[in-house]
């Protein structure tokens, strides 16, 4: 199966990157841009086949993924309408760009499916959500969700959702790796070295992300294996409930849906 990516930007290349780290082979991942310096070096390092257009790549494709600017994303379907077709699936990565938006312009026929995933597929570890108008267990939108299955988890979701999914797995990692790096200021505070404390902070944030995903306890349950009666850890989080933590990490995502839906 051969996978075409239009558009080889930074969120196009951590998927790729992901994917040749989670088995795929670089001669199966053929890439086109606007700017050939920049898709034809990064091709060569990861061994992919570079494509001197965009009607080329779609032709040799059976999956399309569309990583493009939203501003130019229309005017790239109108140019390779004429190449897709039912046997061929459109993985679209552009923000705002819904599914009855593409089929507009390819046809009520064509199998399209929707992404958002996060910088994570880069290493495997991505949270994707996606959305179609048909079911993702039959071909060909199966083929598309497994490629964000094998870099990471995916979920269903209503378009509706995608503005809230942004905040809580898009833009979350920045503030995930805030609270790492408030973590480790802390370490400083009483003597370790930065990088000391930010291995340690970072190890512990993996390792209870880690416990939330296997453990049948809701995170409070976990909280409270954690605290000891009259215990440091209650002493601690009192004092990080009294600044104001759970209300900041809501103040956030709020902003950011917010901004999401100005946008």
């Amino acid at each position: 199966m051969k996978i075409g990516f239009v558009g080889v930007g930074n969120m196009a290349q951590a998927i790729i990157k992901g994917m040749v780290e989670n088995g795929y082979n670089g001669s199966d991942i053929l890439v086109h841009s606007a700017h050939k310096s920049n898709y034809e070096s990064f091709a060569k390092e990861l061994d992919l086949v570079p494509v001197d257009n965009n009607l080329d790549l779609v032709d040799q494709s059976d999956i399309v993924v569309l990583a493009v600017k939203p501003n130019i994303a229309l005017i790239v379907l109108d140019e390779i309408k004429d190449k897709m077709d039912q046997t061929k699936l459109l993985v679209s990565l552009v923000s705002g760009l819904s599914v009855n938006d593409m089929k507009m312009v390819l046809g009520q026929d064509q199998p399209v499916l929707r992404t958002m995933p996060n910088v994570n597929v880069e290493i495997g570890a991505g949270m994707t959500a996606v959305v179609s108008d048909q079911n993702l267990d039959t071909a060909p939108y199966a083929a598309g969700v497994e490629i964000f299955e094998k870099i990471g988890s995916s979920i269903e979701i209503s378009e509706d959702d995608f503005p809230a999914f942004s905040a809580l797995a898009g833009s979350s990692p920045a503030y995930v790796y805030l609270f790492i790096d408030a973590l480790s200021r802390a370490g400083v505070k009483y003597g370790f070295t930065k990088e000391t404390a930010t291995k340690i902070a970072a190890q512990v944030v993996a390792g209870s992300a880690k416990m939330v995903q296997e453990s049948e306890d809701i995170p409070y349950g976990l909280i409270d294996k954690v605290s000891s009666p009259g215990g440091t850890t209650v002493a601690g989080l009192l004092a990080m409930e009294e600044a104001g933590l759970s209300t900041a990490v809501v103040k956030g995502i709020d902003a950011t849906i917010a901004k999401e839906l100005r946008e």
